[in-house]
């Protein structure tokens, strides 16, 4: 016999592969909340919300421009609508007074589709935001959500 120890093959520790699957786990989870796949358009933030039977105002949809939208029945006064497709929720806060406003959270840039009355909720964090005008009702946002430009010509609704 000889006598040279036994000593196992040394590999990385238990500590640092369990360090190893967090920050990959994290990494994806950052990066799904962080990710579009479409660039911002600042020139959506710009806009003004309300619409009124006169109409007006100047093209701030992505594309969309005089897209229709909805008939005013389709609005329940009090609350909203949301248009998935082209990322935008309209809403009445008074009879015959609509508004419209980004579906897209300012937290993290998340799309939003859960509306409940007049509260629109980010699953991705909690936010929730008021459809009637826009404003932070829970952060963790703290910005508003983008007004959209909306034209009102009779019963119909269409993006400006």
């Amino acid at each position: 016999m000889t006598s040279e120890s036994v000593q196992p093959k040394s590999g990385p520790s238990r500590r640092t592969l369990v360090a190893a699957v967090g920050a990959a786990g994290l990494t994806v989870a950052l990066t799904a909340c962080g990710s579009e796949d479409e660039p911002s358009d600042p020139s959506t933030e710009q806009g003004v919300g309300g619409a009124t039977n006169e109409g007006g105002g100047s093209s701030t949809g992505a594309g969309a421009g005089g897209a229709a939208l909805a008939k005013t029945a389709d609005i329940p006064e009090g609350s909203g609508k949301i248009f998935k497709d082209e990322k935008v929720v309209v809403s009445q806060p008074t009879a015959g007074d609509y508004k419209a406003f980004s579906t897209i959270c300012t937290h993290r840039d998340c799309p939003m589709v859960d509306l409940k009355d007049d509260i629109i909720s980010c699953t991705c964090h909690g936010s929730q935001f008021s459809v009637l005008d826009g404003s932070v009702k829970k952060g963790p946002a703290v910005e508003p959500l983008a007004a959209k430009q909306i034209r009102v010509e009779g019963d119909s609704i269409t993006l400006a």
